[in-house]
């Protein structure tokens, strides 16, 4: 399919040759997810939209051609211009591509939840990269919203703005819509896609509405998007769900919303590619998980299609490293590990912790009545994620300052904190454990992928006294 090259080459008449790169974004084929369907004993047909197959590896390059395409056409974006866009990795790679065949300069944002692999595979292809903290509103100065803009503005660049631009729904609404009707033969009768964005849902949904008012589109969505109804954090799948809604949010196209967690979207991207042979990464487990769900509820003669919006190549550190996996608690990688500790601790609550706020005064009385030596320190509410907490705050350090100052009891406990504690998830060995608290006075025990608890070294004698006691 051409998307508005020059015309081909007339010494490539007649063969199946492309002219270049950006003619072959599109038509990605379907395939049965047999295994899937037989380990979770699907009474349906479940498909997956293998978008993988575009030159990019990912969904984004149909809006990313689509948005330059739109910015030539409006003059927005002129010969040797400069494109700035805030990208999880995806859009960027689709909109690097079409501009190395366009010859255009391009400046991506990130923040620093994604993994360090799309960083580099960006710069791969010539981009320049500017990384930004991702705990921090949309509307603070760093934040990759706010730096793109900024960028936008010094470089005197285009911006194609992938969450406000018509042109990102519309790319999937002539493209992966037709493309799903025609392969299915009409008897497509589910739609499952990640909400991000949205215009990959909301465009491939136009156009599957139009055709038959039937379809069920259904939004997978981390469980802490404000589609799902949370506040925007704390998650680490990467590419899909937000903390605000997009331009393309279309929910009256959207028959139901399901929300699913980290844990359950990395674990299912595993079992796909380790049972189908097809290397999804988190945001695509997420998808996936959902249209099992959606699936279970389904008749006979239904046919079922997940979008899968990219490869699991992007994730080899975060989704498929056991280590990674175990150190945010998604996987448990010892038979005696953390989380038995904390089942020898009673009544002890879960987690305790103070705001940077709260006084030093405050921060004493809680510590003191729930008899405990560390208390971290975070900016935001339960739940938080592990990126959000501040530092911690230990009884001798507190001595020792409130000794110098008395003054200090009434001030903020940000002013004393020190920092953060070492992480450690609540599936990883207890020996572990061991060898890190002869460094540290205590560790923050990670399960879900957000801080579960507070290990000291006392839990772990109290522990081990059971154990011998057994």
């Amino acid at each position: 399919m051409a998307w508005g090259n020059d015309a081909a080459d007339a010494r490539l008449h007649g063969t199946q040759i492309a002219e270049s790169v950006i003619d072959l974004i599109g038509n990605t084929p379907l395939v049965v997810l047999k295994r899937i369907t037989e380990l979770h004993n699907l009474p349906c047909v479940l498909v997956m939209k293998m978008e993988t197959s575009n030159p990019g590896g990912s969904s984004k390059d149909r809006p990313a051609l689509e948005m330059i395409l739109a910015g030539e056409r409006d003059g927005l974006l002129k010969p040797g211009g400069t494109i700035v866009e805030p990208t999880s990795g995806n859009t960027g790679v689709g909109l690097a591509i079409v501009a190395a065949q366009r010859g255009y300069k391009c400046v991506f944002v990130m923040t620093d939840k994604v993994a360090p692999e799309k960083v580099s595979l960006l710069r791969a292809y010539g981009a320049e990269v500017v990384v930004c903290p991702v705990a921090v509103p949309p509307e603070d100065p760093t934040s990759y919203y706010k730096v793109a803009e900024r960028l936008t503005i010094e470089r005197n660049a285009f911006r194609p703005n992938q969450y406000a631009n018509p042109n990102n729904p519309l790319a999937h609404e002539l493209t992966t819509g037709p493309e799903l009707w025609a392969q299915t033969g009409g008897r497509i009768t589910h739609f499952v896609a990640g909400a991000g964005t949205c215009g990959t849902i909301t465009g491939t949904a136009r156009y599957l509405k139009e055709q038959n008012p039937n379809v069920r589109i259904v939004a997978a969505d981390p469980d802490a998007s404000v589609f799902s109804g949370g506040s925007g954090r704390p998650y680490l799948v990467e590419g899909v769900g937000e903390d605000f809604y997009p331009a393309a949010w279309a929910p009256e196209l959207y028959d139901e919303v399901v929300p699913v967690s980290d844990e359950e979207s990395f674990l299912v991207a595993r079992q796909v590619s380790r049972e189908e042979g097809i290397l999804i990464g988190g945001s695509g487990g997420l998808a996936v998980a959902a249209a099992i769900r959606v699936a279970k509820t389904a008749k006979p003669d239904d046919i079922v299609v997940v979008l899968n919006p990219d490869s699991g190549r992007g994730y080899l550190s975060r989704v498929f490293d056991d280590k990674w996996m175990a150190n945010f608690g998604f996987l448990r990688e010892s038979d005696e590990c953390i989380s038995d500790v904390l089942a020898t601790r009673g009544d002890t609550p879960s987690l305790l912790y103070v705001n940077p706020a709260t006084s030093v005064r405050e921060t004493i009385d809680l510590m003191r009545a729930n008899g405990i030596s560390q208390i971290p320190v975070c900016k935001n509410t339960p739940p938080f994620a592990a990126a959000e907490v501040s530092g911690a705050v230990d009884e001798l350090d507190l001595m020792e300052a409130v000794y110098r100052d008395p003054a200090v009891m009434k001030t903020p406990v940000e002013h004393v904190m020190g920092p953060k504690l070492p992480t450690i998830g609540a599936g990883q060995a207890v020996k572990l454990a061991v060898e890190m608290l002869d460094r540290a006075p205590a560790l923050l025990v990670l399960s879900g992928g957000r801080p579960l608890s507070v290990l000291t070294r006392t839990d772990l004698l109290t522990y081990f006294e059971a154990v011998n006691r057994g």
